[in-house]
């Protein structure tokens, strides 16, 4: 590490040298992806990987999406034969809603995590609160992985279990929190109703959910630094927020490029477009992967000295797949419940904000307006979906013929 403001001489170089540095790697990438695997192999068949040298030259390759993974997968289990390294030699396997199979090799910190929580001021010695999940999906031990990196402690608290995660911190007295941001600001409202020493927390790294200003200043007000970061689970992390609070710094493991959604075409800085990135995971290497997120990129440097390129954040979704409450929720896993129960017609998810908290509200046509069926319905969304909902019964052909399954109705300033 190169001081105590930046986590090492990547961070602070040129622009100039970045772009070189990066782009000498990647025809080693490329080949080593078409050799290695042969979900890569087909999908970038008559490329030449001593050709892709520059941004130009990999605007110009094809772009593989989130969205394509499922039917990869499905065709050539477990990974849609993307990784270069065999299932058995891999350190954890995980499966995300969809469902998508996610990697994870055995190297320290393998997802670079290390570098968000740094910027977010955590340091070798910290005790670290982990409410992030564990249980299939990867967030648990990405985190838990940056956090070993730096040398921190960890409380692996994942979801759940709420007033005991509130005894934990009472007694373990951790200095930060990862998770989503909102399940901190429960944790700190049932700790202070429970009389709990909930103080010792001072920083947080958060991801998963909306950070709105009003729920930053609100925690801020509670003595919690909280800074972000966004990744996912194919990619690891790829831009995270600094001191400065300025946009998000793009990782130093990858190249960020902003498109047009629906084609590769990169648009102009400023405007909003899909984020797609080309990550240098040797097990699981990614080239032009559409995330389906969309941002867009910020002009200049940030003042915290950092500088790579900045994004906005997160600015909602390309397509009707969201994130909520730490979750993706594709279209197909909603349509699936309308065809679990006879009864219903079109169905649609709203998601919203309320309380500094998402709200998920399936609304759906039905012949019966029973409580009882539409508990029943909720369930099946819990189990398909995998996120809690309220259930909204309405009468058949009253909601809209407009194809929209997924509404995703939070602000985003």
């Amino acid at each position: 590490m190169s001081d105590n403001l930046h986590f090492d001489d990547l961070e602070t170089r040129s622009l100039e040298q970045r772009e070189a540095e990066q782009f000498s790697l990647l025809p080693d990438l490329v080949s080593a992806a078409i050799d290695k695997a042969p979900g890569w192999a087909k999908h970038l068949d008559g490329v030449e990987p001593e050709d892709i040298t520059s941004r130009f030259a990999l605007s110009h390759l094809p772009i593989l999406r989130k969205s394509d993974l499922v039917k990869l997968q499905t065709k050539s289990p477990p990974f849609g034969g993307l990784t270069t390294t065999a299932p058995g030699d891999l350190g954890r396997l995980f499966m995300s809603p969809g469902p998508i199979f996610d990697p994870e090799g055995k190297s320290a910190d393998w997802w670079r995590v290390a570098r968000a929580l740094f910027a977010a001021g955590m340091r070798s010695g910290d005790i670290i609160h982990n409410s992030f999940a564990y249980h299939l999906t990867p967030a648990g031990h990405m985190f838990e992985g940056g956090a070993h990196a730096l040398g921190c402690a960890v409380i692996p608290a994942g979801t759940g279990d709420t007033m005991m995660q509130v005894e934990a911190i009472a007694c373990l007295k951790p200095s930060a929190y990862v998770g989503t941001p909102d399940f901190l600001k429960t944790l700190l409202d049932k700790g202070e109703a429970a009389g709990k020493d909930m103080s010792s927390i001072i920083r947080a790294c958060v991801s998963g959910a909306a950070l709105p200003p009003s729920l930053r200043d609100g925690l801020k007000a509670r003595g919690v630094e909280v800074l972000q970061c966004y990744g996912t689970a194919d990619l690891g992390i790829i831009a995270y927020e600094t001191p400065s609070v300025e946009g998000m710094v793009v990782d130093e493991g990858v190249i960020v490029e902003i498109v047009t959604p629906g084609t590769g075409d990169c648009v102009a800085e400023g405007d909003v477009g899909e984020v797609v990135v080309t990550s240098f995971n040797r097990d699981y290497p990614m080239i032009r992967f559409g995330t389906g997120d969309m941002s867009a990129v910020l002009a200049g440097t940030s003042p915290c000295g950092r500088t790579n390129m900045r994004i906005k954040g997160w600015m909602g979704r390309a397509d009707q797949t969201t994130k909520v409450k730490g979750m993706f929720v594709h279209p197909g896993q909603v349509v699936s419940v309308g065809k679990k129960h006879h009864e219903l017609g079109r169905v649609r998810l709203v998601i919203g904000r309320e309380n500094e908290r998402d709200t998920v509200v399936l609304k759906a046509e039905s012949s019966t307006l029973d409580a009882g069926f539409a508990e029943t319905v909720a369930l099946s969304v819990q189990e398909l979906c995998k996120v809690r909902v309220q259930v909204e019964l309405v009468a058949m052909n009253n909601l809209p013929n407009d194809g929209l399954i997924i509404a995703d109705e939070r602000p985003y300033d």
